[in-house]
This record gives structure tokens, sequence and C-alpha cells, in this order.
């Protein structure tokens, strides 16, 4: 029997999790026909099928699910040594990050640039989305790292807190001086799956202010230019207004709210990539507050 190479256990384990071989593919940086070829090989050398259809997916047979299970923690256990002994310099390959805006405004880009200075070899993806949906897609396989409003509770899941953002209720000078909430202002907000929006309906329930209109916006950074036109009034993560605070372009019309929005590094519980692994660790020791620093 020829050798089972590493890269031919770490295919199967890609398309088990991804569940397409085009998926697995783009993964790895190849193409279809070569995932292809490569399962071939394993199948000829072993005379067994190792994946069978199921609607759209590519599902294990019993014997390959025996395989993976199996070989999964060797390969592992001797990517983790390998890049060990070397202090993590050699380490290579994917990593895809999904990030909220707000993480993505404030403590992401330190974050990469310290990846791309001490992690050359690993090329990072991102992806800024909302947060359901980076979980959805961490869940799915689709996404390594993301970084999300939490607290997350899931148990396929595992966190580390990243730190939390104080918000303010802003608005541009002119709407301050025209009495701000003493009259009926529009008030914009993130969609209702944000923590954004529930503070803005906090506040309305509180009898804090009183609005005309309530409107939403799915981009924090278009919010933002929404309110400093004069638009209305927005409840705002400090660290993304911080500039336009000190410059005088928003000032605050409400006391601060008592509520932080509280962000996690996640990765999959039963993630077992060395690379992803290490990435997460550095992860965790982020502040969302201080720019990455």
């Amino acid at each position: 029997m020829n050798r089972i190479a590493l890269f031919h256990l770490e295919t199967l384990m890609w398309i088990d999790r991804l569940g397409t071989f085009a998926a697995a593919a783009q993964r790895l940086n190849t193409t279809q026909p070569a995932i292809s070829a490569r399962v071939r090989e394993i199948e000829e050398q072993l005379g067994v099928p190792l994946f069978q259809r199921d609607g759209r997916r590519m599902v294990l047979t019993a014997r390959g699910r025996r395989l993976v299970e199996a070989a999964e923690p060797l390969r592992q256990g001797l990517e983790q040594v390998l890049l060990e002994a070397s202090d993590f310099a050699g380490a290579t390959g994917n990593v895809r990050i999904g990030s909220g805006e707000i993480a993505a405004a404030t403590c992401l880009p330190g974050y990469i640039a310290a990846i791309e200075r001490e992690r050359p070899g690993v090329t990072l993806e991102i992806e800024i989305d909302l947060t359901a949906r980076l979980l959805q897609n961490l869940l799915a396989g689709t996404c390594d790292i993301v970084f999300l409003a939490g607290p997350v509770a899931s148990p396929g899941i595992r966190t580390a807190p990243i730190g939390a953002v104080e918000l303010v209720w802003a608005a541009s000078p002119a709407v301050a001086a025209a009495g701000g909430f003493a009259r009926p202002l529009p008030v914009w907000s993130l969609p209702d799956h944000s923590p954004l929006h529930a503070v803005t309906l906090d506040a309305f329930e509180d009898g804090a202010l009183a609005a005309r209109s309530l409107g939403t916006c799915n981009n924090v950074r278009t919010l933002i230019e929404i309110v400093a036109c004069g638009q209305g009034a927005a409840v705002l993560p400090e660290t993304m207004v911080r500039g336009e605070l000190a410059s005088g372009a928003l000032v605050e019309v409400l006391p601060r709210p008592s509520r932080r929005i509280h962000f996690e590094a996640a990765i999959r519980t039963r993630e077992r990539e060395a690379v992803v692994l290490d990435l997460f660790k550095r992860a965790g020791q982020l502040s969302i507050d201080q720019g990455g620093a």
C-alpha cells in the first residue's frame, strides 16, 4: 500500500466539515478536481468508499467516519508538535475570521497587524457581518474565529471575553441646539437583532425619549453619518464616535446608558486546528476598547 499523506486526511476532514468537494477545495486553496483526485487515491488504497451523497452534501460512510475519527487526533498532534518546535514561526494556512462592525473598527486592525507580523505564513480572510450570521457561519465551519457581541451561550461554541463598549446618545450640534429630545426627534438604530436596538427600546420604555419615528440601518458607520448630518439621534458605540465627540461633530444629548455591549472571540468547541487555536489564544488577549493595543 502506498502511504496516505497528511493532506489526504486534511481533505477528508474539510469535506466532512463543509459538506462539498467545492467548499473543501476553496478552503484548502486548490481545485475541485484536485480534491476529487485525493479522495479517489485514498479510496483506491483502502479499497472502500469513503463518501456518499446525501442531497447536495457529501457525507462520510461508516468506514470513512471511523477513519477520520481515528486519524484526526494523530494529524492534529503531529501538526501541533511541529508548530510548537518552531514556536509557530512556520505556521501556514488560511484562517477565516468573521467580525461584527464594532469589533472590526476597534480591536481587529491591531490584531491583524500582529498576526501578519508574527505569523507571516498565515493568510487571513476577513468577513464583516452581523452577529447572528457570524454565529451561523462559525457553527457551519465556514468561519474559524469570530468576534461578536455576547454573551454567547452554545454547547458548540467556546468563547473568550475581549471587553465591553460604552454607549452614548448622540446627535448633531444643530439638533442639540434646537432642543434635542425636548421635542420629538427621529431616532435611528441598528436592526432588532442588535444589542444597540435593545438599548434603544429600553430608553423608550423608561420614558427617556420621545421619538417621531424609529428608523433602522444595518451599518454603524452609515448610522453615524446620518446622525451627524442632523437627521435625528441614535445610541452609538463610544469607541466609534470618540473622534466626532472630541471634534464637536457630534454631541451627547442624554445621559449614557448604564448597559454596555460585551464582546467575545469564539471558536467551535471541537476545534483542533493548531493554527486556529493559536490565533484564538491571541484573540483572548485583545481589548476591544483599545483598538487592539
